[in-house]
This record gives structure tokens, sequence and C-alpha cells, in this order.
């Protein structure tokens, strides 16, 4: 059987998906494709960046409007070298561990893995209040939670641009955490590009304290992780493929997956 990927021969800064039944390439909005044909999954990647160090964060990020995370508002956030997000302090630790952890904090995590942004890759974090963001938002929620409503009020948005893993300096990957917020709703788009072979494992999902309310992504700590045929990029619960989408503001306990 002829894999459709390969038939494709998709170029460089391209990746195969799946969408509708149908086999394309697809491309991040910083390699747009010829005649502006279909783009992947990101969100524009802009803002402030972080400062390079291995198992660093951002500064402490004050939040336009607070982000209620399964009933808990927040007024501050961090987005951390390692693929994950916190919101009470900054967290170094590389090496994932599965959900539920059961712990002392609420984490999302678009790509938890060793990532090492010393000598190249950025950690860009921007949120908006206004503007066509706040749009795609509102058109992207409601086409994934129609019985909502949505109208975005606030867009954060996180990126690991071209990181690469830690003794793997050739390595590139990127991925995306957009967190949105409007009314009573709180979502996450967790958005995939182009994902580097990587022999570390990796975990996809969030977790909350105690893990009351904690998801996994289908393939997290697999062999299928990263690499032109990650799972992640490849497959999607909202038919975009590259991007998974959550509500946040509440859910049931001990949740593997919705």
């Amino acid at each position: 059987e002829i894999d459709p990927c390969e038939k494709l021969d998709c170029g460089e800064h391209e990746w195969c998906g799946n969408k509708d039944g149908v086999y394309s390439c697809f491309s991040d909005e910083h390699y747009p494709r010829p005649n502006n044909e279909s783009y992947g999954p990101l969100y524009p990647i802009s803002g402030n960046t972080t400062q390079p160090a291995l198992d660093g964060s951002s500064p402490r990020i004050v939040l336009h409007q607070p982000f209620v995370y399964f009933g808990q508002p927040y007024n501050q956030i961090y987005v951390n070298h390692n693929g994950h997000i916190t919101f009470n302090n900054p967290w170094g630790i590389h090496i994932p561990q599965s959900f539920p952890m059961y712990g002392t904090r609420d984490i999302i995590a678009p790509f938890w893995t060793i990532f090492d942004n010393t000598q190249t890759g950025l950690v860009y974090y921007k949120q908006y209040t206004s503007g066509n963001i706040l749009n795609q938002a509102t058109e992207d929620i409601n086409n994934y939670f129609p019985q909502f409503n949505f109208t975005a009020s606030w867009v954060f948005v996180a990126t690991w641009h071209e990181i690469p893993y830690w003794l793997h300096n050739n390595s590139q990957t990127t991925v995306q955490a957009v967190l949105i917020s409007g009314g009573q709703y709180s979502f996450v788009l967790m958005n995939y590009g182009n994902i580097s072979p990587n022999r570390w494992k990796v975990q996809v999902g969030y977790d909350t304290i105690n893990s009351i309310h904690h998801l996994t992504v289908p393939g997290s700590f697999s062999s299928n992780t990263s690499g032109n045929y990650s799972v992640f990029r490849l497959n999607s619960n909202v038919n975009v493929p590259g991007r998974w989408a959550f509500r946040l503001d509440h859910g049931s306990r001990g949740c593997t997956f919705n």
C-alpha cells in the first residue's frame, strides 16, 4: 500500500495531514505555501520572548483579564521552556510525568518534554484583548463548541518555536498553546507545527491540583509522539490536523480524554 504522505512529497517546513478524509500538505504562517494555500493550525507567532535558559521560564506574566481554570481564576501565568504552562510559579522540571500527577499545581502541557533553547529556538508569548485574533478565536471556538454562542474577550498565545530537544541541537519543534476566554467560558487550543523526531518521552494534556480534573491526549508517552507521524500533528479532536481543543472552565472528574 502506498503511503499517501510519501506520495504528496511535502516540502521543507511542511507536514502531511488528513482533513475531511483527504491528505494534504500544511505549513505554519512563518512559511506560507505558494498562492496562500492552506496553512497549518498555528496562530500568529509573535510577542515577547523569554530569556534562553535550560529548564527556564518566562517572567511572571500579569494577565489583562483573569483566566478561569476549572473554577480557579488566575491573574498571572508562566510559560515554561519544557513545553508547559503553570500559574502560581514557574516550573523547571523537564522529565515529563504522566497525568494524573495528584500534585500541587495546575498545569497545561501542549508538549512536555526535554527542550533546550540555550542555542537556538525561541519561546514567544502574547495576549490580546482586541483585534483579528479575538475574531479568529471566536470563530474557532464556535466551530468546535457551537452550543455556547461564544465571544472571545481575551486570548493568550504561547509558542515554543523551532526549539531543539536536549542533546539534539539540530532538531526543531514548534508547538503552541492558545488560551481563550470570554464570559464564563475558558478554552485551550493545542496547535502543532513541525515536530522533529525525539527520543525523550512526551506528555500532552492538562492536570489540576490533586488531579480533580485531568486529561491525557492519546499518544502521550508512546513511540508516535514526534517525527513525521506524530499523532498530535496528524490527528485532531476538532477535524483540523495538528489542533486539539478543550474546554477548561469546568469538567468531569478523572477524565482521560474528551
